[in-house]
């Protein structure tokens, strides 16, 4: 009985044994190939399988993900005989995990170094000024490149970036020399504008000015001309109207008789006025003829009155 239950528990562990060497589980993403007696049996997708002990092993295990690889910097020449150091990362992915296995011996390092050679020979192509400008063209060259190879290989390239472009010390000093050149250059060619024009708009706020002052000296003018014509206009109504009323007067009852001594007083009033303010005077001939001289204003009068009366 004792040596029974030995032999079914050797038998128990063997069993777990084979179990545990022949039960797999396969995570999600990823394949595992199968070979029978080192002969390619078939490709385990995700889950749980059972494998036929000692016939047949995993050969290899491939994930389905995207994968991320470093290419390591390495020196080119440009077309103009600039080496510049380069470094860059490739993203790829396994399609067919069996081509991947078979199709060649190690198709990161196969990736890896295509993409060295492809950026080497697309880089000899253009100048140094170039590269700098022109990436996105350098990306595409070199993915085009190694996915034309990787088709063989189960693997497909999704996108290759340059990460940095180092070219020696002596032309880095260079381009700054020329950047800082640009930027001066730039800065003249501001300054000259922004002085050019403010000369312009000096000049022209000038004319402004300058047109705004004759504007204004014209209406100026124009408004004494015409306060001026307003002036004399409403003093010739005002001598006509006095006319008219003195004509009116004197065809009064008395009216001549007022003008008489009216016109006496302004003479003798006029005179005295004129002998206090000059110190040399010359007296007319009949100066005590003061009748006479009204006789003279009153016909006057008389003479300018005859064509109202006429009308």
């Amino acid at each position: 009985m004792g040596e029974s239950l030995i032999v079914v528990g050797i038998l128990a562990v063997i069993v777990v044994g084979l179990l545990a060497k022949t039960a797999v589980v396969v995570p999600q993403r990823s394949e595992y190939i199968i070979e029978r007696l080192g002969k390619y049996s078939t490709s385990l997708s995700a889950g749980f399988h059972i494998l036929v002990p000692f016939l047949d092993k995993i050969a290899y295990k491939r994930s389905l993900k995207e994968e991320v690889m470093d290419i390591p910097s390495q020196d080119c020449i440009t077309t103009d005989n600039v080496s510049v150091s380069v470094d860059g990362v490739v993203y790829l992915q396994v399609i067919d995990s069996k081509l991947s296995a078979y199709g060649i011996d190690n198709y990161r390092v196969a990736a890896s170094q295509l993409a060295q050679t492809s950026l080497r020979s697309v880089i000899g192509k253009i100048e140094l000024d170039r590269t700098f400008e022109e990436r996105e063209t350098l990306n595409q060259q070199v993915v085009s490149a190694i996915d034309e190879a990787a088709q063989n290989w189960g693997v497909k390239v999704l996108r290759y970036e340059i990460k940095d472009i180092t070219p020696p010390q002596s032309v880095m000093d260079a381009m700054e020399k020329q950047m800082k050149a640009e930027r001066e250059k730039r800065a003249s060619i501001a300054t000259s504008e922004g002085d050019r024009q403010s000369r312009i708009n000096r000049a022209e706020g000038l004319k402004r000015e300058a047109i705004a002052v004759s504007e204004g000296e014209k209406e100026k003018r124009i408004n004494e001309a015409e306060g001026q014509a307003k002036e004399i206009e409403l003093i010739a109504i005002a001598t006509a109207e006095g006319i008219r009323n003195i004509a009116k007067s004197l065809s009064q009852s008395g009216g001549k008789t007022a003008a008489n001594l009216r016109v006496a007083e302004k003479y003798v009033a006029e005179f005295g006025k004129l002998a206090q303010e000059n110190n040399t005077m010359i007296i007319p001939a009949n100066m005590g003829d003061i009748s006479s001289m009204v006789a003279t204003v009153m016909s006057v009068l008389e003479h300018s009155k005859q064509p109202e009366i006429g009308e």
